[in-house]
């Protein structure tokens, strides 16, 4: 049996797209550089090659992310002629620094593994994604939160990803691994947006009184996706992995729940209709990695990956018979029209360096110490980083 904890620096949340971390006791503790040298359960994620090394195997992980944001808006304001439509004069506007924070949960990977034969081992595996559940308040200081149109919480949200992997060994240099996976769960998003029409209605873009809480409730979600790798043992003091990650594009049903504004216009309308659908991607990623062990406790991995966020361009909501009756000033009944929200994330870049020394301290207990360094580029642009 073998325990492990490690523990990680804190550092600003910029790393790819939405993972805020990489995952696992053992892998985190190296840095994240487990490609080459996967050989136990944390293979399902980093290396499904590394299966095999593991055996006849179970594996419990839990992790928690500390997650803390503080988010200020800034605003670009325009006065424009009112003839000409010409902008007359601009200037910066600064709302108030709203903070965010999640709850307490724990973020479990729980994995078994069997050698069925001496050169194939399969696993079944249980894992939820390093990703935050954040919450913003809805008033700063006794006003309407900056952050309000952007994300109110996630609360209600829950994924996971199982699978099933097999390993086998045609050789003693040889590994190679495969995975089926399914992502599962369902997604939930409370924010407000803003029902103000300046052309049709008296009210100002961010009028309190014409805000609109909305409740989206995306699932059951149901995605396929897979994963695949190699490791190659040249020599007892070397090791040379490659994994990939297919992606997984999510289109599920979903229901819109909304709170109409407290406006007068607003006093007769009635929502008519829930249903929604919802699609988005999430990125494949690609990873390599050599490890080396200059003598036998001691292993050195240095590992680069490349994730496709470019694929995650947009998440498009479209409503299925969602309608508004008694609105003034609009069609009756206004049927709610599809809503693309942009996200243009871009590919992200990384480097991990790790290592890892087992100490025999007892006959029958070990003493793992690791350490390990990562760079990685952000995603997002920052034209786009909201909360």
């Amino acid at each position: 049996m073998l325990i492990a904890a490690s523990l990680s620096w804190p550092a600003p949340a910029m790393a790819a797209g939405l993972y805020f971390s990489e995952r696992g006791v053992r892998p985190l503790g190296r840095g994240g550089a487990f490609t080459a040298g996967a050989d136990d359960l944390g293979a399902i994620w980093y290396n499904p090659a590394g299966v095999y090394d593991a055996g006849s195997q179970l594996l419990l992980d839990v992790s928690w992310l500390n997650f803390t944001t503080e988010y200020t808006r800034r605003s670009i304001l325009e006065q424009r002629d009112p003839n000409t439509g010409e902008v007359v004069s601009e200037w910066e506007q600064t709302f108030p620094t709203v903070e965010g924070s999640t709850a307490v949960i724990p973020i479990p990977t729980v994995a078994g593994s069997y050698q069925v034969h001496p050169q194939w081992v399969v696993a079944l595996g249980f894992e939820a994604p390093y990703s935050a559940i954040p919450s913003y308040p809805e008033t700063v200081a006794g006003e309407p939160s900056p952050s309000r149109y952007s994300l109110i919480t996630m609360d209600g949200s829950m994924l996971a990803i199982i699978g099933l992997w097999a390993a086998w060994a045609p050789s003693d240099e040889w590994r190679l691994g495969a995975g089926l996976q399914l992502l599962v769960g369902s997604f939930v998003t409370t924010t407000m947006f803003s029902a103000c029409v300046p052309d049709r209605f008296f009210c100002a873009p961010e009028q309190p009184e014409w805000d609109t809480l909305t409740q989206l409730t995306a699932g059951p979600l149901i995605t396929p996706s897979g994963n695949l790798g190699v490791k190659w043992l040249p020599h007892r003091q070397w090791r040379v992995g490659a994994a990939f990650q297919l992606p997984y594009w999510v289109n599920a049903s979903a229901e819109v729940r909304s709170r109409l504004p407290s406006s007068a216009v607003f006093e007769t309308v009635e929502q008519q209709g829930a249903d929604a659908s919802v699609s988005f991607e999430l990125p494949w990623s690609a990873r390599l990695g050599v490890q080396y062990s200059p003598w036998d406790p001691l292993v050195v991995e240095l590992d680069g990956s490349v994730e496709g966020w470019s694929m995650h361009d947009d998440i498009t909501i479209t409503p299925e018979n969602v309608e508004l009756r008694n609105l003034p000033g609009f069609p009756d009944p206004m049927r709610v029209a599809e809503q693309r929200i942009p996200r243009n994330f871009t590919e992200s870049f990384s480097v991990r360096l790790g290592a890892e020394l087992e100490l025999d301290v007892a006959d029958d207990m070990a003493l793992g110490l690791r350490t390990g360094a990562s760079y990685e580029t952000s995603a997002i642009p920052a034209e786009y980083m909201s909360v």
